[in-house]
């Protein structure tokens, strides 16, 4: 069931403190480690300190100064070959408006192990060794 992925950080960008711990939970359980926040403002101040980082999994509907959309835009400034998961349960993909290439989008409800297999596949490709 789980897979390797030891060295795979995970930002999850999720302002509801039960989904967060659903997911957060799931990740792990696959091998991944997890750096939850609730906010893009949080977000954005883990991806600008140069932190361990090599997947951004972010709901579009945050609270404070920008939405997990605006947050993406500006880590994949930063980090131009990060991976980024997006999520929402408010928007549907047609509505969001223009989301990073390279992106997935996941439309909540979803199943928090569905979320680990996804990450271990999208992952599978950068996972060293």
């Amino acid at each position: 069931m789980a897979r390797a992925t030891a060295a795979m950080t995970v930002l999850l960008v999720e302002d509801e403190e039960l989904i967060s711990e659903l997911v957060a939970y799931a990740l792990a359980k696959h091998g991944f480690a997890v750096h939850a926040v609730t906010s893009a403002d949080a977000a954005w101040r883990y991806i600008d300190s140069g932190a361990e980082l090599d997947v951004l999994f972010t709901d579009i509907n945050l609270p404070g100064r920008m939405n997990g959309a605006e947050l993406a835009r500006r880590a994949r400034q930063l980090r131009p070959d990060l991976p980024i998961v997006y999520a929402s349960g408010r928007y549907r993909y047609t509505e969001i408006g223009k989301l990073v290439p390279r992106s997935i989008f996941v439309a909540k409800p979803y199943d928090p192990d569905d979320i680990g297999m996804l990450l271990a596949r999208l992952t599978e490709a950068i996972a060293p060794g």
